[in-house]
């Protein structure tokens, strides 16, 4: 007979692991980078909830996710206080309050279903690793478009596990790194197994893991990039005038008009007033595009039909804006309010900063460049897995990610969103630009590599030879379909346990007949 694994800990001891496991998992990310303290908050995470009732699930997963993005999302209160910060950290911890619940469940639920240590060891950690990818699907899509900032894989961009995001995609190494955890944390309760079989088996599970080999990443051609950094005053408080961010991107692009390049990119909102509106904008990008026989792509605000847009722009001399992408996740409660009538009594003074709603754009997130695909990314659409994905439908050859990191001064949040283009880049098997107004920009290879990079807020430019990729990797082929199997494997074997787990065994259902 197969017992429902009891909690290994108190509540109260429970409380602590959640609470001390937000910031260990935090320490796993940028700008601390200490990766393989990801696994250990995982772990914290799993034990905490193991064995518990549905209220204290809840309680032990809540707290776990609030002490995560307390820390995680500390940025957010930089200029505009402790009110978004500590809503935003309680509504994704909520989710993983729900999640905790889930993952109990199949924690009580899976052995009774499959008894035996390989039900346990086998399938109970893909069905734990499942509802974690779950969870983590949830909250990147729901409310408003959802939040997919502190997916633990995010946390892996310099470990030797990202080069599975190549086969895998950003949810499945988050899925491969949950199962691991969990494998070897039940591993650690199989009494029933011999120490070595125990330990063996987790040896042997990391090492299948670590030797699946980088997906090779084949270029053909380069194209010769220049990404500009002005440093100008571009946060939403910074108290300057008019086209000070232009002026400080200018003054850098002029410090190599004289050179060689194919492409030159600047951050997002770089070019204000919008050119496509101020003769005076487009004056300057003209004599710049002109004097370096370069295609520019620049960042900018545009507005059409009553209707704003953060937008990118392909620049050519004497024809001005040939083509343009408006930013299709752009973020709630940053750049526009939903349900404003709904949400302004609760913070009107805050809610009252965001003067203008930006609409989310309909355009491909790919230029055609001089016979060069470019996909465009505006900063939070890194994190969309989808925008992706029409990258590589569209034949992206590299990715030009501009942002304006300005709002977040030296906080964490630059060296995040970095690490998750970084992700990115090996996810897709394409070069990627980084440009930002203040830092972190670097040249990203296809493989993870830093080509080239400048320093985080200070005036810089960077200028190399861009490889152009040509593989398919199988992250992109199968897109949101990993995320949707390994998602659908936990939610799908934790009904099935739900039901298995009602009907007692078959030799115990009725009596053997008599022996004759």
């Amino acid at each position: 007979m197969t017992r429902t694994p009891r909690a290994p800990l108190p509540l109260w001891l429970a409380v602590l692991l959640a609470i001390a496991a937000g910031p260990v998992l935090d320490a796993g990310f940028p700008d601390k980078d200490w990766w393989p303290l990801t696994f250990v908050g995982i772990a914290m995470v799993l034990l905490a909830q193991r064995g518990r009732r549905a209220g204290s699930a809840f309680l032990v997963g809540w707290l776990a996710g609030e002490s995560f993005y307390l820390v995680h999302v500390a940025w957010t209160a930089l200029y505009l206080g402790p009110v978004p910060w500590v809503a935003l950290s309680t509504l994704e911890a909520l989710f993983w309050g729900v999640g905790g619940i889930l993952i109990t469940l199949a924690y009580r639920w899976v052995p009774r279903a499959w008894p035996g240590v390989w039900g346990r060891v086998g399938l109970l950690p893909v069905i734990v690793a499942g509802l974690w990818v779950l969870r983590e699907y949830v909250t990147g899509n729901w409310p408003y478009g959802g939040f997919s900032w502190g997916r633990v894989a995010e946390s892996q961009s310099l470990s030797p596990f990202a080069p599975l995001v190549a086969w895998l995609g950003i949810s499945g190494l988050s899925f491969v790194m949950v199962w691991l955890v969990a494998l070897i944390v039940e591993l650690a309760f199989a009494i029933d197994l011999r120490a070595a079989s125990r330990a063996g088996l987790a040896i042997g599970a990391v090492a299948l893991v670590l030797v699946i080999p980088a997906w090779p990443t084949p270029t053909h051609g380069t194209t010769r990039i220049a990404a500009v950094q002005g440093n100008g005053p571009a946060g939403y408080f910074d108290d300057a005038p008019v086209g000070a961010v232009l002026d400080a991107q200018v003054a850098e692009t002029l410090k190599i008009a004289d050179q060689k390049a194919d492409i030159v990119v600047w951050p997002e909102g770089a070019a204000l007033p919008d050119p496509t509106r101020d003769p005076a904008s487009a004056a300057i990008l003209d004599a710049l595009s002109r004097r370096m026989d370069a295609t520019f792509v620049v960042g900018t605000i545009t507005a059409r039909d009553g209707k704003y847009f953060n937008s990118s722009l392909q620049w050519v001399a004497g024809k001005g804006a040939v083509d343009y992408y408006d930013k299709k996740h752009p973020v709630p409660f940053g750049e526009y309010v939903p349900d404003r009538a709904f949400w302004r009594p609760f913070a009107p003074d805050l809610i009252d900063l965001i003067g203008r709603d930006y609409t989310p754009g309909t355009r491909d997130n790919v230029f055609d460049i001089d016979g060069v695909r470019a996909g465009i990314s505006i900063c939070f659409d890194i994190v969309d897995d989808q925008l992706l994905t029409d990258m590589m439908q569209g034949g992206a050859q590299v990715i030009l990610a501009q942002t304006n990191n300005a709002d977040f001064g030296q906080t964490d949040e630059n060296q995040q969103q970095l690490a998750i283009a970084r992700l990115r880049a090996i996810e897709a098997g394409r070069a990627l630009v980084n440009i930002s107004t203040v830092g972190s920009s670097q040249i990203i290879a296809p493989d993870g590599r830093t080509i080239s990079e400048i320093p985080p807020f200070t005036p810089g430019n960077m200028i190399a030879d861009v490889p152009l990729g040509t593989t398919t990797t199988p992250a992109t082929l199968l897109s949101r379909g990993i995320e949707f199997l390994v998602a659908g494997l936990g939610l799908f074997g934790l009904l099935i346990a739900a039901g298995a787990r009602r009907n007692p065994a078959p030799d115990t259902r009725r009596p053997l007949p008599p022996v004759r």
